[in-house]
């Protein structure tokens, strides 16, 4: 009997059976080994991530065409794509499943993913991938190899216009590595993921190294060593609550402004315990992040590549309500110098918040760049650019906060009015100078303190005119480099009042087809 000659009642139920087909592709061998290794199934991540029942799914009951060299044909090919809402606010997402051919991309696996993405790009929202797979499918040959291409593109094709983020709970190696790095966010759990382009039987071959995959490219060695990955969490449900934690920061595309959300923290509130935060003594070190947390909205900061380039900090938090990006150095931590890495994280961050009409809000206490050979050898003056031409091209409201130290060109990079820092505030402990006094002293009276009956005496008291003339914030409040001296304590409510001017704040950049940025 022809489908036409079938009552639909009966049709209906061929497509249940179908679909319940799809919802279980994978053998139950391969199930109970995803859960034995603390790891959630596709749609159950789905489940976790989405609000429930939002879940719509796309090419359900697609499968491969790759004939004998796979045997089965599961519907879905392994990997899970459709739409659903967060906090009720529609993203795409797509789930690879490792139950089903090891989670391995083919071509239909990819025209799936392909369809996602060209959607989410034309309604404009943000796009997610869980990614648990073990790269091309070998048996699929180059279709494999040309069908990742095709997400390649379209990432970049995507880049500054919807959100991307990267999710990796399983593997993620070879080529398959080329799509989570060029989205704007990467999340890992910690012991079940990891990412590698080429793993430790090919590492061993040819350098003779041993080393395990976890050691090789897991979670701790990509948020803390390489800076691949900004996030890392326990498990595959910390993970997911994490990304929907960062969406909450972000706009649907490029063409929205963030989600605001309401708070009961004053925005007049005072933050007199930043009295007691900054130590008396310039030399002594404290930790920003607790200046960032005393300020923002109910003190919540989601730190951006925490465990990474430790000597400056990033994350996003509320002002007022309003989504903002902040950046700041971290004394606490090689005195909050900048350094390759360091400038590079902040660059990142920068030009992303920038892409997504997030304002800037940037804490300077900063020393100066890290001196060295290796640093100089490694690229500090390509690496320290790339900040800096973050900071000169974004168009965001940008508003900076000198708590203490700002010295040399690295006080320039960060954010500074000559660069333009739409408004500048500088607490009475601000130093604006071209170096710090010691150093100063050395170089400009060093004739003198050879000639000195008693050098060591002498130096300290040019130190000690050099602070009293030059390590204050009054000079650039007199050429109007800073626009306002301001009290710790009325931080919080300087700034909500300096966002809200900037509102409509409109910048334009000169028409060309992109700029060069120093890589």
């Amino acid at each position: 009997m022809s489908a036409m000659d079938r009552p639909i009642r009966g049709l209906v139920d061929d497509l249940v059976e179908r679909q319940g087909s799809a919802l279980t592709p994978g053998s139950q061998r391969s199930i109970d080994r995803q859960h034995e290794r603390g790891k959630l199934l596709a749609r159950e991540r789905l489940d976790h991530l989405l609000d429930e029942g939002s879940f719509h799914e796309l090419d359900m009951l697609a499968r491969h065409r790759a004939g004998d060299a796979l045997g089965e044909r599961p519907y879905g090919d392994g990997v899970i794509t459709g739409w659903g809402t967060v906090d009720g606010r529609k993203v795409f997402v797509f789930s690879q499943d490792f139950t089903v051919f090891g989670g391995a991309l083919g071509e239909v696996f990819a025209e799936k993913i392909h369809k996602l993405m060209d959607l989410a790009l034309k309604v404009g929202a943000p796009v997610i991938g869980l990614n648990d797979g073990a790269g091309a499918r070998i048996q699929e040959g180059v279709v494999s190899l040309a069908s990742y291409g095709g997400i390649f593109y379209r990432n970049v094709k995507a880049s500054g216009v919807t959100p991307q983020i990267s999710v990796i709970m399983g593997p993620c190696a070879g080529g398959a590595v080329y799509s989570p790095v060029m989205t704007d966010f990467i999340f890992m759990v910690d012991e079940t993921s990891y990412m590698f382009i080429t793993g430790p039987d090919v590492v061993k071959q040819v350098t003779g190294e041993e080393v395990s995959q976890q050691q090789l490219g897991g979670a701790r060695v990509h948020t803390g060593t390489s800076g691949v990955a900004q996030f890392i969490s326990a498990d595959d449900r910390a993970c997911l609550d994490d990304v929907r934690y960062l969406l909450s920061f972000l706009p649907s595309n490029n063409l929205e402004e963030p989600p605001e959300e309401a708070s009961d923290d004053p925005d007049d509130r005072r933050c007199e315990e930043l009295y007691d935060l900054i130590p008396a003594s310039a030399n002594q070190p404290y930790d920003m992040r607790d200046v960032v947390r005393s300020i923002v909205d109910d003190g919540e900061f989601m730190e951006y590549a925490a465990s990474w380039a430790g000597s400056i900090t990033c994350g996003f938090a509320r002002l007022g309500g309003r989504s903002v990006g902040v950046v700041g150095n971290q004394p606490a931590m090689y005195a909050g110098v900048l350094d390759i890495e360091s400038s590079s994280k902040a660059a990142r961050f920068v030009r992303t918040c920038d892409a997504f009409n997030i304002p800037l809000v940037t804490f300077v206490d900063v020393p100066g760049f890290l001196p060295g050979v290796d640093q100089e050898h490694g690229g500090i003056i390509r690496h320290g650019a790339k900040l800096l031409y973050a900071y000169c091209e974004a168009t965001v409201p940008r508003i900076s906060v000198i708590t203490r130290k700002a010295y040399g060109g690295a006080y320039v990079v960060m954010d500074s009015k000559s660069i333009g820092s739409d408004l500048t505030y500088a607490w009475p402990s601000a130093e604006l100078a071209v170096m710090g006094a010691a150093g100063a002293v050395e170089i400009v009276n060093r004739r003198e303190l050879a000639d000195a009956d008693d050098p060591v005496a002498r130096r300290a008291e040019l130190v000690e005119q050099y602070e009293e003339t030059y390590l204050n914030p009054w000079e650039a409040t007199d050429r109007g480099y800073v626009d306002a001296v301001i009290d710790p304590a009325d931080t919080r409510r300087e700034l909500i009042a300096a966002l809200e001017i900037l509102r409509t704040k409109r910048e334009e950049l000169p028409q060309r087809k992109h700029g060069n940025i120093p890589l």
